[in-house]
């Protein structure tokens, strides 16, 4: 229990009310979560209206109601709170109730459109191999402890997110690594995480059904960077021509990285093919078991990140070497007596697909083919479609077009639109396949001797989403029944 007064320091009121010593027992954003003397945030989301769902909110026992819309005020024997922006109070009385946890660890924040599951898991990973007690917010799970909870969202809401820093620092979590969504900054999910260092991968061609132009999609991502104060650090990719764009407004002590260009950290691939990748860091040579170049700027952004945090930069680049990305960013999936080799990735942008594809181009034989499966999702970004066929069929051998997650979507509009992309050249022998399951053993079917296939869009992923409805399905897995 938390007195209402202490939930909405900084948080400014528009009404007048006097129940400072009111005891609130929660807080929440959904209705149904509601008890005994909870506070329920009702607001305008991009969905719908919570300030419908406030009956529902008092019926199930809350007696505390914070509010944007004056049309909902004193509907029931209530304490109504009116401020200016609901939505944008949730964070700040979120942090309020749980005591700001954020602030009592080290936290990291990995925003960019490419490799942030894999930096954050490498992040993870590697602190914990150096005896520190660790916690990840990832696309894939979140996990401290004993604890691993498969993740719903790559940032979870604002609430959820400060309820569970609490639980982590009960814990006696030390370090966080964490994914940060341009969703969620735009949103203020993270607008009250203490973030100590903030590191930028990339950014490409993204969420544009959300952000609308790419503007503003860069200007979401920047927010994480403009919001560290002088102590913190930032770990930027200054190969990508926004990484210095980040930083520009940023109080942080800036770390650059980069392959390219010259930079604090600086990196070289020496040789790269699917056994692993030789490269030197710093002028260093380590040897990494991650293939392709994408992965060496996650490694060098890992490299970075750990030194920022003042880890010795020998040992960084042993426990690296020892270090494997996470579940379903080039996943290798092979068996005795199968003489071709399937790779699962969750490449789901051109960007993104370009690289892996790229890399599995540059490591592969001369005589072999690429084999390559790939669809979009349904009610996303739809300007990416044609995009993502062209990239798979400029660079496979055989390209299959199939279903992703269509949600509420046709699929065969889905592939149509992504075949558009494609002139006749590149139209030649593309398969359109839209059974997903069908689409993956087509490619083993077609697959001969070293033939290497790639299923992307789906990665860790373990189910479709069809019509409102979440099917089991694991590309993995089709993969591996078939090889038996």
């Amino acid at each position: 229990m938390k007195k209402l007064e202490k939930i909405l320091e900084s948080v400014e009121v528009l009404n007048d009310w006097s129940e400072n010593d009111r005891l609130v027992s929660g807080v929440n954003i959904d209705s149904r979560q509601c008890n005994y003397e909870s506070l329920f945030i009702a607001y305008q989301g991009t969905a719908q209206d919570s300030h419908e769902y406030i009956s529902s909110a008092v019926e199930n026992g809350a007696t505390v109601i914070v509010l944007d819309d004056e049309n909902y005020l004193h509907k029931h024997e209530v304490t109504y709170i009116l401020v200016k922006d609901a939505q944008n109070s949730i964070s700040r009385i979120a942090a309020n109730f749980y005591d700001h946890p954020s602030r009592l660890m080290t936290v990291v924040g990995i925003t960019g459109t490419n490799g942030k599951t894999t930096t954050a898991n490498l992040l993870f990973d590697l602190f914990f191999r150096l005896g520190f007690n660790c916690g990840l917010v990832s696309t894939i799970e979140v996990k401290f402890g004993d604890t691993v909870i498969p993740a719903k969202l790559t940032t979870p809401d604002a609430i959820s997110l400060q309820r569970l820093f609490r639980e982590m620092f009960d814990a006696g979590t030390t370090h966080v690594f964490m994914e940060v969504s341009s969703h969620a900054l735009h949103q203020g999910r993270v607008a009250d995480v203490d973030y100590d260092l903030a590191v930028f991968t990339n950014i490409t061609h993204d969420h544009l059904d959300y952000h609308k132009t790419f503007r503003e999609y860069i200007d979401a991502k920047k927010m994480l960077f403009d919001r560290l104060g002088k102590g913190k650090s930032a770990v930027v990719n200054i190969d990508d021509p926004n990484g210095l764009v980040m930083v520009q407004n940023s109080k942080a002590d800036v770390y650059s990285y980069a392959l390219r260009k010259p930079c604090k950290f600086k990196g070289k691939i020496i040789s790269n093919d699917l056994s692993g990748l030789f490269m030197s860091i710093e002028q260093k040579e380590v040897y990494l078991k991650m293939v392709g170049a994408f992965n060496a700027y996650n490694a060098l952004s890992v490299y970075g990140t750990g030194v920022a945090l003042g880890l010795d930069e020998q040992e960084v680049l042993t426990q690296l070497s020892l270090l494997t990305t996470a579940e379903g960013r080039l996943d290798m999936v092979q068996k005795d007596k199968v003489e071709y080799t399937a790779f699962v990735d969750y490449a789901h942008t051109p960007d993104a697909l370009d690289k892996v594809i790229k890399t599995l181009v540059e490591t592969k034989k001369d005589n072999v083919k690429l084999i390559t499966v790939v669809g979009c999702g349904g009610d996303r970004d739809r300007e990416k479609r044609p995009k993502m066929a062209k990239v798979a069929a400029m660079q496979s051998d055989i390209l299959i077009l199939t279903s992703d997650n269509p949600r509420s979507e046709d699929p065969n509009t889905i592939i149509d639109e992504m075949y558009a992309g494609l002139d006749s050249d590149l139209s030649k022998g593309v398969l359109k396949v839209t059974n997903r399951e069908e689409a993956i053993k087509t490619a083993c079917m077609l697959a001969g001797v070293g033939d290497l296939i790639l299923i992307a869009g789906k990665g860790h992923e373990k189910y479709q989403e069809i019509k409102g409805e979440k099917i089991p399905f694991d590309d993995k897995k089709i993969v591996l029944d078939y090889m038996n």
